[in-house]
């Protein structure tokens, strides 16, 4: 069986058809951000959440992030986004960071609001992501859709082609904004200052 790639010519078309399939139970899509190619479903499918920790052969100690259109609407899920959180989310979101915040239920939710056109239309039509990168875990981050595919351990539901990526792409400057200080767990292209 092989997964549908569809090659973007509208972003509100093609996230019509990716939002379509994320509605299946159980489904994961591939698709580009401004970073690197990511695997993403929809937060609450328990189904697709273990789904995207098989196709990427990943232990389900380590939690995925969301991917979010409006930052501001994760007080409606118990993330605390006072202090750091918001701070950082004002200034750099959109765009490529990964902000840990702290959650009522005192855990931590990793999220992104991503600036790339497709991916916001996609969140409009389907609310919060699960998300992370689209490659097997610890390897590196493929550079194009076939290559991203090949990399994985199965197949997602659908594919979307966003062309290739620059090859110096990186994934997103992952801050931990838990706690009373600032921690950079991951340096990529952004550089944080507050």
């Amino acid at each position: 069986m092989s997964v549908p790639v569809i090659i973007p010519a509208a972003a509100a078309r093609c996230a019509v058809q990716v939002a379509e399939v994320l509605k299946t139970p159980g489904a994961v899509a591939l698709v580009p951000t401004e970073t690197v190619y990511g695997l993403v479903a929809r937060v609450g499918d328990a189904e697709a959440y273990s789904r995207i920790f098989e196709l990427k052969q990943r232990s389900e100690a380590k939690v995925l992030g969301w991917f979010v259109s409006e930052w501001r609407e994760l007080r409606e899920y118990g993330v605390k986004l006072e202090g750091l959180p918001e701070r950082l989310a004002e200034k750099y979101c959109p765009g490529a960071i990964t902000i840990i915040a702290p959650t009522t239920e005192g855990s931590t939710l990793g999220f992104r609001s991503p600036d790339h056109p497709l991916l916001r239309e996609i969140l409009k039509l389907t609310g919060p992501l699960y998300q992370t990168s689209a490659n097997l875990s610890g390897r590196p981050d493929p550079k194009d859709v076939r290559s991203a595919l090949s990399e994985l351990s199965g197949i997602p539901d659908i594919a979307v082609d966003g062309g290739r990526l620059a090859d110096d792409a990186v994934g997103s400057t992952v801050v931990d904004a838990a706690g009373k200080t600032l921690k950079i767990l991951r340096q990529g292209k952004l550089f944080v200052e507050l």
